[in-house]
């Protein structure tokens, strides 16, 4: 599922999440060949109903999204006590060749897109959010629909 179904999903769930990935770093987890965790810096691109990553040819999570496309990307509290919340999502990834989707990334990428990079969509299983209210943790989930 797009980002799009988690927007008409849970239309306030996303704007959190769009509000933590907006020209921030959060971190993507892959699988490697032998199936052991791998986790990248990333700066996520949200456009026009889909969440995207760019990255170099070259890269090892590149490689393991097209072996393998599950992932889970987190963008993390501002600090210890859960400052501004966290947010994440689960799915699969997609490599993409479409000349189309990859005008709608690279004109909402807040980076100069490369030659060589290239171009995954992250379809979306699951979102979360945690915030805190009071010291409490308030939680948000969001699963597409089966």
């Amino acid at each position: 599922m797009s980002w799009q179904a988690l927007e008409d999903g849970n239309r306030e769930l996303a704007a959190f999440g769009l509000e933590r990935f907006s020209s921030r770093v959060a971190y993507l987890a892959t699988l490697r060949k032998d199936g052991a965790p791998r986790v990248h810096p990333v700066t996520p691109v949200v456009g026009e109903g889909h969440l995207f990553v760019f990255m170099y040819d070259t890269s090892p999570k590149g490689r393991d999204l097209q072996r393998d496309g599950r992932y889970a990307l987190h963008a993390g509290v501002e600090n210890d006590e859960g400052g501004q919340g966290e947010f994440f999502v689960t799915g699969y990834a997609a490599l993409i060749d479409d000349p189309a989707l990859k005008a709608v990334a690279t004109k909402h990428a807040p980076y100069p897109v490369e030659d060589n990079h290239i171009l995954f969509e992250l379809n979306i299983e699951s979102a979360f959010s945690t915030v805190y209210v009071d010291d409490k943790p308030v939680r948000q989930r969001w699963k597409k629909a089966s």
